[in-house]
């Protein structure tokens, strides 16, 4: 080209329709005829899908080996999505340059070790855990073949150990009977439960020493409270008619706020109880704990280290420790709730209040109640609350009834 002769570019887009040229590179060296290799584009299907639309494969076929390569997959270099490319193509006797899209892709080599037809279909048979330990096995390093050797015996020794459990369930439950194990069951039930409830006094003198109201709320936690709970013990009945139509307090609190005390003291003492229950009640209702003050910047945080602490056990999920409310921490969570409803209500409580406050089943209300001693005797509902259900009332009195497993005491209703 002459060197007065000016040049000019011209932007075309993609050479064909939704298609930007192809700018290819292989992983294992460059070629030194291009001529030899053949080339085949695969798009997807599924054209509606905003980005799965534009996802391609690209094959390869030389005379040694075959080269595959994609545009979607977590093997695509990281810069294909920082950068954009582009060919330009230059007429010399024109000086005018056409300039298209492009796309690069990364081939590597596709090993199928010679595979004859049987042999393909049994390896598509097989599930990724077995794909990889062939992988392994071929090409995988010292120590991830010792570690597949590990894995491998490990798995006879689980095998073995389950047969050698599995007869010796077998054993003991042709020894003992099924009747006498479901029994050991049932009571263990009741111990299981028995380690989540407050500690009991079994020799106190008088109810309000069984389950003691400083071992449900320390001094410190107590007094913490007095803040939180003033919006309690100033409420008026319009707004606890108000609170009542929008639901933002349990029935149980809502309705033992139309009765709170006249004297400042006790006033105030019912007040904080109340608050501290519907926390609970609320904080039950929750699963997974990620934030780090759950029940709300109003919530002192002497009280939010404590319901973290002993109302959530810890889990390791997706690389990380998490506070979860377990099946076991609710049920804390259920003992400690009656526990300060007792000293709330002059040791006895409505049961089922509590119950449908807390979406349970009565039957495991009713374990936990008997559980923690209670004496459960049928009552009517109190004014407003679902007065067709059968209420239950737990009462907390002395001595305290001896414990019985509940789970061999229902009775099964009779078909005919």
């Amino acid at each position: 080209m002459a060197a007065s002769a000016a040049a000019s570019w011209r932007y075309r887009g993609n050479p064909e329709a939704e298609q930007p040229a192809v700018l290819v590179q292989f992983s294992n060296g460059r070629l030194r005829r291009s001529d030899s290799v053949r080339f085949t584009v695969y798009r997807s299907r599924d054209t509606a899908h905003p980005r799965k639309k534009h996802r391609r494969i690209l094959v390869s076929e030389t005379e040694r080996l075959s080269y595959v390569g994609n545009n979607f997959s977590s093997g695509v270099m990281k810069c294909n999505s920082l950068c954009r490319y582009f060919v330009g193509v230059l007429d010399k006797d024109s000086g005018q340059m056409e300039v298209y899209n492009a796309e690069i892709f990364n081939m590597q080599p596709l090993l199928s070790d010679n595979l004859i037809p049987d042999d393909t279909k049994d390896y598509q048979n097989k599930s990724y855990r077995e794909k990889m330990d062939l992988c392994i096995e071929a090409f995988g390093t010292s120590k991830q073949k010792r570690a597949l050797n590990s894995r491998r015996m490990n798995a006879v020794g689980n095998d073995i150990l389950n047969t050698a459990v599995t007869k010796a369930a077998t054993n003991i439950i042709n020894a003992k009977g099924v009747t006498a194990l479901t029994q050991d069951v049932a009571q263990d039930d009741v111990q299981n439960i028995s380690i989540f409830l407050p500690p009991c006094n079994e020799d106190a003198d008088k109810p309000e020493d069984v389950y003691k109201f400083e071992d449900i709320l320390s001094p410190a936690e107590y007094e913490a409270l007095q803040v939180p709970a003033a919006v309690f013990v100033n409420i008026t009945p319009e707004e606890i008619t108000k609170k009542m139509e929008d639901k933002s307090h349990c029935s149980f609190v809502l309705e033992e706020l139309k009765f709170l005390p006249a004297d400042e003291k006790s006033r105030d003492h019912k007040a904080r109880c109340l608050w501290f229950l519907d926390t609970l009640i609320k904080f039950s209702q929750l699963k997974v704990i990620k934030k780090k003050h759950p029940m709300g910047p109003e919530c002192p945080h002497i009280i939010s280290r404590k319901l973290m602490k002993n109302f959530t056990s810890l889990t390791y999920n997706n690389g990380s420790v998490q506070n979860l409310i377990s099946a076991s921490m609710k049920a804390k969570i259920i003992a400690y709730v009656i526990a300060l409803a007792l000293h709330i209500n002059n040791f006895q409580t409505d049961l089922t209040v509590l119950q449908n406050d807390m979406k349970l089943q009565e039957s495991r209300m009713m374990d936990i109640a008997r559980a923690m001693r209670l004496k459960v005797s049928k009552a009517k509902g109190l004014l407003g609350l679902e007065n067709d259900q059968n209420h239950k009332l737990g009462t907390l009195s002395l001595p305290l009834p001896v414990q019985k497993s509940s789970g061999n005491q229902r009775k099964r209703k009779k078909m005919n």
